[in-house]
Protein backbone atom coordinates (compact mmCIF):
# COMPACT_ATOMS: atom_id res chain seq x y z
CA UNK A 1 0.00 0.00 0.00
CA UNK A 2 1.35 3.18 -0.81
CA UNK A 3 0.95 6.68 1.71
CA UNK A 4 -1.28 7.50 -0.60
CA UNK A 5 -4.25 5.06 -0.11
CA UNK A 6 -3.50 4.43 3.47
CA UNK A 7 -3.45 6.75 6.71
CA UNK A 8 -0.40 5.04 7.75
CA UNK A 9 2.31 5.72 4.68
CA UNK A 10 5.21 3.22 4.40
CA UNK A 11 5.07 -0.25 6.44
CA UNK A 12 8.23 0.63 7.28
CA UNK A 13 9.43 4.19 8.74
CA UNK A 14 12.47 6.09 10.53
CA UNK A 15 11.62 7.09 13.51
CA UNK A 16 13.09 9.85 15.65
CA UNK A 17 15.97 8.63 17.62
CA UNK A 18 18.41 10.71 16.52
CA UNK A 19 16.72 14.08 17.47
CA UNK A 20 18.58 15.65 20.28
CA UNK A 21 18.04 19.65 21.34
CA UNK A 22 20.56 20.86 19.34
CA UNK A 23 18.77 19.32 16.41
CA UNK A 24 16.04 21.26 17.00
CA UNK A 25 17.26 24.53 17.37
CA UNK A 26 19.17 24.71 14.66
CA UNK A 27 15.93 23.62 13.03
CA UNK A 28 13.87 26.28 14.49
CA UNK A 29 16.48 29.22 13.53
CA UNK A 30 17.11 28.03 10.48
CA UNK A 31 13.61 29.61 9.52
CA UNK A 32 15.02 32.81 10.94
CA UNK A 33 14.46 32.81 14.82
CA UNK A 34 16.65 33.13 17.91
CA UNK A 35 16.53 30.77 20.78
CA UNK A 36 17.45 31.34 24.06
CA UNK A 37 18.07 27.78 24.24
CA UNK A 38 15.52 26.32 26.47
CA UNK A 39 13.48 23.44 25.08
CA UNK A 40 10.19 21.43 25.89
CA UNK A 41 8.90 18.35 24.89
CA UNK A 42 5.12 18.44 24.13
CA UNK A 43 3.09 15.21 24.26
CA UNK A 44 2.74 13.91 20.76
CA UNK A 45 2.56 10.19 19.55
CA UNK A 46 2.45 10.13 15.71
CA UNK A 47 5.11 13.11 15.74
CA UNK A 48 7.91 14.68 17.23
CA UNK A 49 6.93 18.22 18.85
CA UNK A 50 8.64 21.05 21.20
CA UNK A 51 8.01 23.84 22.63
CA UNK A 52 11.10 26.30 21.93
CA UNK A 53 11.52 29.42 23.50
CA UNK A 54 12.76 32.35 21.53
CA UNK A 55 14.66 35.74 21.84
CA UNK A 56 12.42 38.35 21.46
CA UNK A 57 13.65 42.50 20.84
CA UNK A 58 11.19 44.09 23.09
CA UNK A 59 9.50 41.94 25.94
CA UNK A 60 7.01 44.71 26.54
CA UNK A 61 5.71 45.06 22.92
CA UNK A 62 4.05 41.38 23.47
CA UNK A 63 0.31 40.75 23.88
CA UNK A 64 0.72 37.40 25.43
CA UNK A 65 3.86 35.42 27.59
CA UNK A 66 2.86 32.30 24.59
CA UNK A 67 4.39 35.31 22.21
CA UNK A 68 8.00 34.20 23.67
CA UNK A 69 7.76 30.76 22.05
CA UNK A 70 7.26 28.86 18.96
CA UNK A 71 6.37 24.76 18.40
CA UNK A 72 8.04 23.00 15.98
CA UNK A 73 6.77 19.69 15.05
CA UNK A 74 8.43 16.95 12.85
CA UNK A 75 6.30 14.93 10.74
CA UNK A 76 6.74 11.14 11.23
CA UNK A 77 9.04 10.00 7.86
CA UNK A 78 6.85 7.95 6.07
CA UNK A 79 3.48 8.60 7.00
CA UNK A 80 2.59 12.16 4.95
CA UNK A 81 4.28 13.16 1.86
CA UNK A 82 5.40 16.89 1.15
CA UNK A 83 2.29 17.12 -1.20
CA UNK A 84 0.30 15.98 1.46
CA UNK A 85 1.71 18.27 4.27
CA UNK A 86 1.05 21.31 1.97
CA UNK A 87 -2.49 20.15 1.78
CA UNK A 88 -3.01 20.09 5.62
CA UNK A 89 -1.23 23.66 5.50
CA UNK A 90 -2.94 25.35 2.81
CA UNK A 91 -6.74 24.43 4.10
CA UNK A 92 -5.30 26.44 7.67
CA UNK A 93 -4.11 29.26 5.34
CA UNK A 94 -7.80 29.20 3.63
CA UNK A 95 -9.42 28.97 7.03
CA UNK A 96 -7.06 31.73 8.51
CA UNK A 97 -7.99 34.33 5.67
CA UNK A 98 -11.82 33.38 6.18
CA UNK A 99 -11.13 35.11 10.12
CA UNK A 100 -11.54 31.02 11.29
CA UNK A 101 -10.13 30.44 14.17
CA UNK A 102 -7.22 27.98 13.64
CA UNK A 103 -3.35 27.77 14.40
CA UNK A 104 -2.07 27.77 10.89
CA UNK A 105 2.00 27.59 10.72
CA UNK A 106 4.72 30.24 9.91
CA UNK A 107 5.68 30.62 6.54
CA UNK A 108 8.85 31.15 5.67
CA UNK A 109 9.96 34.74 3.87
CA UNK A 110 9.20 32.80 0.30
CA UNK A 111 5.79 31.60 1.47
CA UNK A 112 6.49 28.31 2.16
CA UNK A 113 5.45 26.32 5.04
CA UNK A 114 6.96 22.90 4.98
CA UNK A 115 10.88 22.46 5.43
CA UNK A 116 13.03 19.70 5.27
CA UNK A 117 16.39 18.48 7.87
CA UNK A 118 18.08 17.11 5.30
CA UNK A 119 20.93 15.45 7.81
CA UNK A 120 18.02 13.81 9.28
CA UNK A 121 15.81 13.72 6.61
CA UNK A 122 12.98 15.10 8.78
CA UNK A 123 10.41 17.55 7.67
CA UNK A 124 9.02 19.94 10.06
CA UNK A 125 6.61 22.77 10.63
CA UNK A 126 6.81 26.08 12.95
CA UNK A 127 3.38 26.99 14.56
CA UNK A 128 3.03 30.10 17.01
CA UNK A 129 2.22 28.88 20.36
CA UNK A 130 -1.48 29.55 21.22
CA UNK A 131 -2.30 30.02 25.20
CA UNK A 132 -5.82 28.08 25.96
CA UNK A 133 -7.46 24.91 27.50
CA UNK A 134 -9.32 21.91 25.91
CA UNK A 135 -12.55 21.74 28.05
CA UNK A 136 -13.47 18.23 29.29
CA UNK A 137 -17.62 18.39 27.68
CA UNK A 138 -18.88 21.40 26.10
CA UNK A 139 -22.02 23.09 27.77
CA UNK A 140 -25.03 24.21 25.95
CA UNK A 141 -23.69 27.76 24.94
CA UNK A 142 -20.48 26.17 24.13
CA UNK A 143 -22.29 23.33 21.67
CA UNK A 144 -23.68 26.19 19.95
CA UNK A 145 -20.51 28.33 19.03
CA UNK A 146 -18.92 24.92 18.23
CA UNK A 147 -21.74 24.33 15.61
CA UNK A 148 -21.38 27.71 13.78
CA UNK A 149 -17.91 27.53 13.82
CA UNK A 150 -17.68 23.70 12.51
CA UNK A 151 -20.26 25.11 9.82
CA UNK A 152 -18.22 27.84 8.67
CA UNK A 153 -14.77 25.54 8.94
CA UNK A 154 -16.69 23.10 6.53
CA UNK A 155 -17.51 25.54 4.48
CA UNK A 156 -14.35 26.95 3.24
CA UNK A 157 -13.40 23.03 3.34
CA UNK A 158 -15.72 22.30 0.19
CA UNK A 159 -14.60 25.59 -1.62
CA UNK A 160 -11.36 23.52 -3.00
CA UNK A 161 -10.44 19.73 -3.24
CA UNK A 162 -7.47 18.24 -1.24
CA UNK A 163 -5.85 16.57 -4.43
CA UNK A 164 -3.02 14.52 -2.01
CA UNK A 165 -5.18 13.35 1.17
CA UNK A 166 -6.57 10.32 1.52
CA UNK A 167 -10.48 9.22 1.41
CA UNK A 168 -11.85 8.55 4.32
CA UNK A 169 -14.24 5.49 3.53
CA UNK A 170 -14.40 1.73 4.69
CA UNK A 171 -11.49 1.23 1.64
CA UNK A 172 -9.25 3.43 3.54
CA UNK A 173 -9.66 3.11 7.28
CA UNK A 174 -11.48 -0.80 7.32
CA UNK A 175 -10.16 -2.89 4.76
CA UNK A 176 -6.47 -1.71 3.95
CA UNK A 177 -6.21 -1.55 7.81
CA UNK A 178 -7.92 -5.02 8.12
CA UNK A 179 -5.55 -6.16 5.12
CA UNK A 180 -2.28 -5.19 7.06
CA UNK A 181 -3.47 -6.75 10.29
CA UNK A 182 -3.91 -9.97 8.73
CA UNK A 183 -0.63 -9.44 6.98
CA UNK A 184 1.40 -8.86 10.16
CA UNK A 185 -0.32 -11.35 11.60
CA UNK A 186 -0.59 -8.99 14.41
CA UNK A 187 -4.63 -10.29 15.30
CA UNK A 188 -4.18 -13.48 17.55
CA UNK A 189 -5.05 -16.67 14.82
CA UNK A 190 -7.79 -17.21 17.29
CA UNK A 191 -9.82 -14.72 17.24
CA UNK A 192 -9.26 -13.46 13.84
CA UNK A 193 -11.72 -14.83 11.55
CA UNK A 194 -14.31 -12.66 13.81
CA UNK A 195 -12.88 -9.94 13.98
CA UNK A 196 -12.12 -9.82 10.12
CA UNK A 197 -15.90 -10.84 9.85
CA UNK A 198 -16.90 -8.08 11.99
CA UNK A 199 -15.10 -5.56 9.60
CA UNK A 200 -15.81 -6.70 6.41
CA UNK A 201 -19.72 -6.72 7.76
CA UNK A 202 -19.27 -3.08 8.39
CA UNK A 203 -17.68 -2.24 5.84
CA UNK A 204 -19.95 -3.74 3.27
CA UNK A 205 -22.66 -2.50 5.02
CA UNK A 206 -22.00 0.94 5.36
CA UNK A 207 -19.66 1.34 1.34
CA UNK A 208 -23.02 2.81 -0.01
CA UNK A 209 -23.65 5.43 2.64
CA UNK A 210 -20.07 6.78 2.12
CA UNK A 211 -20.71 6.79 -1.54
CA UNK A 212 -23.88 8.86 -1.64
CA UNK A 213 -22.39 11.00 1.05
CA UNK A 214 -20.62 14.40 0.59
CA UNK A 215 -17.03 14.13 0.33
CA UNK A 216 -15.05 17.59 1.30
CA UNK A 217 -11.67 18.87 3.53
CA UNK A 218 -12.06 18.11 7.05
CA UNK A 219 -10.51 18.14 10.21
CA UNK A 220 -10.82 14.35 10.57
CA UNK A 221 -10.03 14.14 14.02
CA UNK A 222 -12.28 16.68 15.77
CA UNK A 223 -12.28 15.74 19.23
CA UNK A 224 -12.64 17.97 22.60
CA UNK A 225 -8.46 17.30 22.77
CA UNK A 226 -7.84 19.43 19.62
CA UNK A 227 -10.58 22.31 20.40
CA UNK A 228 -8.84 24.80 22.57
CA UNK A 229 -10.65 27.72 24.27
CA UNK A 230 -9.01 30.54 24.61
CA UNK A 231 -9.44 34.24 26.08
CA UNK A 232 -10.67 34.92 22.73
CA UNK A 233 -12.92 31.79 22.58
CA UNK A 234 -12.24 28.55 20.80
CA UNK A 235 -9.78 27.30 18.04
CA UNK A 236 -8.97 24.39 16.33
CA UNK A 237 -5.40 22.68 16.64
CA UNK A 238 -3.53 19.70 14.78
CA UNK A 239 -4.70 18.70 11.41
CA UNK A 240 -2.42 16.25 11.10
CA UNK A 241 -5.30 13.61 10.36
CA UNK A 242 -7.30 16.19 7.86
CA UNK A 243 -8.69 14.00 5.65
CA UNK A 244 -10.98 14.35 2.37
CA UNK A 245 -14.28 12.93 4.56
CA UNK A 246 -17.82 13.66 4.74
CA UNK A 247 -18.29 16.47 7.56
CA UNK A 248 -20.67 14.55 9.99
CA UNK A 249 -16.81 13.03 11.17
CA UNK A 250 -15.96 16.19 12.81
CA UNK A 251 -19.22 16.21 14.23
CA UNK A 252 -19.72 13.16 15.73
CA UNK A 253 -15.70 13.48 17.19
CA UNK A 254 -17.16 16.47 19.35
CA UNK A 255 -19.89 14.69 20.48
CA UNK A 256 -19.03 11.24 20.74
CA UNK A 257 -21.58 9.98 23.29
CA UNK A 258 -25.10 8.12 22.61
CA UNK A 259 -26.89 8.82 25.51
CA UNK A 260 -29.86 11.16 25.75
CA UNK A 261 -27.78 13.67 27.09
CA UNK A 262 -25.11 13.56 24.49
CA UNK A 263 -27.58 13.30 21.62
CA UNK A 264 -29.54 16.58 22.79
CA UNK A 265 -25.79 18.22 22.86
CA UNK A 266 -25.48 16.72 19.44
CA UNK A 267 -28.84 18.65 18.19
CA UNK A 268 -27.78 22.07 19.95
CA UNK A 269 -24.28 21.44 17.51
CA UNK A 270 -27.18 20.32 14.27
CA UNK A 271 -28.93 23.62 14.80
CA UNK A 272 -26.78 25.82 15.08
CA UNK A 273 -24.50 24.58 12.28
CA UNK A 274 -27.40 24.76 10.27
CA UNK A 275 -28.01 28.85 11.19
CA UNK A 276 -24.87 28.84 9.16
CA UNK A 277 -24.37 25.92 6.40
CA UNK A 278 -27.02 23.28 5.14
CA UNK A 279 -26.05 19.94 6.85
CA UNK A 280 -27.18 16.48 5.18
CA UNK A 281 -28.50 15.02 8.20
CA UNK A 282 -29.19 11.54 6.27
CA UNK A 283 -25.41 11.24 6.78
CA UNK A 284 -25.85 11.03 10.65
CA UNK A 285 -26.71 7.33 9.87
CA UNK A 286 -22.62 7.41 9.22
CA UNK A 287 -21.45 8.20 12.87
CA UNK A 288 -21.57 4.25 13.64
CA UNK A 289 -19.74 2.70 10.54
CA UNK A 290 -17.31 5.68 11.36
CA UNK A 291 -16.62 4.84 15.38
CA UNK A 292 -16.28 1.29 13.98
CA UNK A 293 -13.42 2.66 11.31
CA UNK A 294 -12.12 4.44 13.92
CA UNK A 295 -11.81 1.25 16.29
CA UNK A 296 -9.88 -0.54 12.85
CA UNK A 297 -7.95 2.61 12.32
CA UNK A 298 -6.52 2.92 15.98
CA UNK A 299 -5.71 -0.82 16.19
CA UNK A 300 -3.38 -0.62 13.37
CA UNK A 301 -2.36 2.91 14.08
CA UNK A 302 -0.31 0.80 16.89
CA UNK A 303 0.71 -2.14 15.15
CA UNK A 304 2.68 -0.58 12.56
CA UNK A 305 4.05 1.73 15.45
CA UNK A 306 5.29 -0.80 17.75
CA UNK A 307 8.94 -0.44 16.92
CA UNK A 308 8.91 3.32 18.25
CA UNK A 309 9.35 2.13 21.73
CA UNK A 310 7.06 5.15 23.33
CA UNK A 311 4.25 2.79 22.25
CA UNK A 312 4.51 -0.21 24.39
CA UNK A 313 4.78 1.96 27.31
CA UNK A 314 1.71 3.98 26.59
CA UNK A 315 -0.35 0.67 25.43
CA UNK A 316 1.50 -1.97 27.40
CA UNK A 317 -2.43 -4.09 26.62
CA UNK A 318 -2.09 -3.84 23.29
CA UNK A 319 -1.55 -7.14 21.32
CA UNK A 320 -2.60 -9.34 24.58
CA UNK A 321 -5.80 -11.74 23.90
CA UNK A 322 -8.06 -9.98 26.47
CA UNK A 323 -7.63 -6.58 24.18
CA UNK A 324 -8.46 -8.21 21.15
CA UNK A 325 -11.52 -10.30 22.58
CA UNK A 326 -12.45 -6.44 23.44
CA UNK A 327 -11.91 -4.99 20.37
CA UNK A 328 -13.90 -7.96 18.37
CA UNK A 329 -16.82 -7.57 20.95
CA UNK A 330 -16.65 -3.75 20.07
CA UNK A 331 -16.97 -4.12 16.86
CA UNK A 332 -19.53 -7.09 16.46
CA UNK A 333 -21.96 -4.63 18.48
CA UNK A 334 -21.37 -2.21 15.86
CA UNK A 335 -22.36 -4.62 12.95
CA UNK A 336 -25.74 -4.94 15.25
CA UNK A 337 -26.10 -1.32 15.11
CA UNK A 338 -25.99 -0.53 11.35
CA UNK A 339 -28.09 -3.86 10.78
Amino acid sequence: MSSQNTPWGKSTTQHFFTLTPAHILDAVERVGYRCTGRCLALNSMENRVYEVEIEVDDVKALRSPSERFVIIKFYRPGRWTWDQIQDEHDFLFDLVDADIPVIAPVPAADGHSVFEDENLGLMYTIFPKAGGRSPDELDDEQCERVGRLLARLHGIGAMKKSDHRIKLDPETYGINNLKWLIDSGTIPIDIRERYQRAVEKICMISAPWFKTAACQRIHGDCHLGNLVWGQEGPFWVDFDDMVMGPPVQDIWLMIPGRDEFAQRKLQLVLNAYEMMRPFDRSTLKLIEPLRALRFVHFAAWIGKRWEDPSFPRAFPQYGTPHWWASQTRDLEEQVSLLL
